[in-house]
Parts: structure tokens; C-alpha cells; sequence
């Protein structure tokens, strides 16, 4: 199974496609899909079946699945990735999420999101990188300031929370942007 690698200076960020997602959980057993997916718990595992059999992507969208992998320690401890990728627009949306609270605020989703910001403009030759971000989620706010990503708009109600309904911001950094940025 061919696989994208991306070497960071403290992170290895292993790409899956659907292709790759497919080939994982119709070949392998459950333990070892949670070990190469680095599910911590039952659910997590239970939520990623769920979207494996429902189908990844539709006809006209794909996704690359970043697992962030400590060098260091060899676990995986969280992910980011390019989904809702429309390959006739050259648009995605970039999505990321730290599991292990350890290695939080300590730089490293930033490591991660330079590499994974520089694979969609350069590799996947992006033109537009799309984020959407819980209006309360500080941690994920200071990223998009720190990769300048521009405010768009709110998206009223966009998100089921805990059973309440949460607005988003959206935010969106375009390719020339990019090129002539220094983070």
C-alpha cells in the first residue's frame, strides 16, 4: 500500500487516501486497524467504521488523512489532513485535531499545519485552502492568525454540539497568499 510521508523536524505525518482507508479495513483485523490508525478507544474506532462505510469521499471529492506521529515516541497523536478536496476547483478544506493532551501547546500542530498548508499548495497544486472553526475555539483561532488565514464570514448554526447548534467562522488562505507568506 503506497502511502504519502511527510518528515518534519520532531513530527512523520503518514498520508492515507480513500484508496488506502479501503484497502485497511477490508484486509486487516480490528486490533491492527486501531494500531495503524492509532484509535485510543473503542469509539474512536467505532466512529472511523462508520465513516468507512458510508463512504469517504462522493464523486467529486477526496481526501488525504495526515496521522502526526511523534519521532520521538513512535505514537500517534493526532491528525491533519486535506478533505472536501475538489480537484476541478483546486479547493479543499484542511482539518486537524490533536488526541493526546500532552502534546499540546507545544508547537507541533503548527509543525504539522506548515507542512500540510505547504503538500496542498505545492503538491496538490491548491489554488484555495478552506477552514472552519468553532467561534469559541481559541486554540484553533490562534492557527489561523498565525498562518494568516483571512475571516470570511460566520456560518450561523453550522455545528450540533453536545445537542446545541454552534456558529462557525469560516476562513479561507489562497495560494499567492501563501507563496508571499513567512510563518
Amino acid at each position: 500500500m503506497d502511502v504519502e510521508t511527510i518528515e518534519t523536524r520532531r513530527l512523520r505525518l503518514v498520508g492515507l487516501s480513500p484508496e488506502n482507508m479501503k484497502c485497511i479495513f477490508d484486509n486487516l483485523s480490528k486490533p491492527e486497524i486501531k494500531k495503524i490508525l492509532g484509535h485510543r478507544s473503542e469509539v474512536e474506532f467505532l466512529q472511523e467504521e462508520i465513516k468507512h462505510k458510508n463512504g469517504y469521499s462522493s464523486y467529486n471529492r477526496g481526501f488525504i488523512l495526515f496521522l502526526l506521529t511523534e519521532k520521538e515516541t513512535e505514537q500517534i497523536i493526532g491528525r491533519c489532513g486535506i478533505h472536501n478536496w475538489n480537484k476541478e476547483h483546486k479547493r479543499a478544506e484542511i482539518g486537524y485535531v490533536m488526541h493526546d493532551d500532552n502534546s499540546k501547546r507545544k508547537g507541533l500542530m503548527t509543525e504539522a499545519m506548515n507542512a500540510i498548508l505547504n503538500y496542498g499548495f505545492i503538491n496538490l497544486q491548491l489554488n484555495r485552502i478552506e477552514a472552519l472553526v468553532g467561534i469559541g475555539n481559541i486554540p484553533s483561532l490562534k492557527l489561523m492568525d498565525r498562518f494568516k488565514f483571512k475571516n470570511e464570514g460566520t456560518l450561523r448554526q453550522h455545528y450540533r454540539i453536545n445537542g446545541k447548534f454552534e456558529d462557525t467562522f469560516v476562513f479561507s488562505k489562497l495560494h499567492s497568499e501563501f507563496i508571499n507568506a513567512e510563518v
